[in-house]
């Protein structure tokens, strides 16, 4: 098993308290509503915090069915929290998991940013590409905006 590191940052309007409560701790009532073109529902099981799992069902169409992650690590004084992807969506015969360790800041220039290191774990010797990386942030932020989008037109959710 090889492992490849990838990090990337994502600016954004949203405040990083606003951005991690609506991401992290209310995702799975936000991401249906905010993005139903990418997810059907979510299902959790525990309380969200480190330990808990959760089964992010995909809408018709896409070519996941679902992706179930663990809750690793989270943060709410310094907004960052973990998780890993371990079962479904692009796991398989190339990945065996994809850990994410997300973390919401305050801007230099006045904006927020999202600071994301992203952790792919290889089955066996395959060698995870600069192109299938782009794939995988590319769904992410599909999602993301959708979020954003969301929190932008409905100003009362996630205060």
């Amino acid at each position: 098993m090889g492992v490849v590191t990838y990090d990337f940052e994502v600016t954004s309007p949203i405040s990083p308290a606003r951005l991690f409560k609506a991401l992290d701790l209310e995702a799975g009532k936000l991401f249906p509503k905010a993005a139903p073109h990418a997810i059907k529902g979510v299902e959790l099981e525990g309380n969200g915090g480190p330990g808990s799992f959760a089964k992010i069902n995909s809408a018709d169409g896409l070519p996941f069915q679902y992706v179930k992650l663990t809750v690793e690590g989270q943060d709410k004084d310094n907004l960052s929290y973990s998780y890993s992807l371990i079962e479904g969506g692009p796991l398989g015969e190339k990945l065996e998991k994809i850990s994410y360790e997300n973390k919401f800041v305050a801007g230099a220039d006045g904006g927020r940013v999202c600071k994301s290191l992203m952790k792919f774990y290889t089955v066996g010797d395959y060698t995870f590409t600069e192109d299938e990386i782009k794939e995988q942030i590319q769904r992410m932020d599909g999602v993301y905006k959708a979020v954003e989008a969301y929190l932008v037109a409905n100003l009362d959710v996630c205060n």
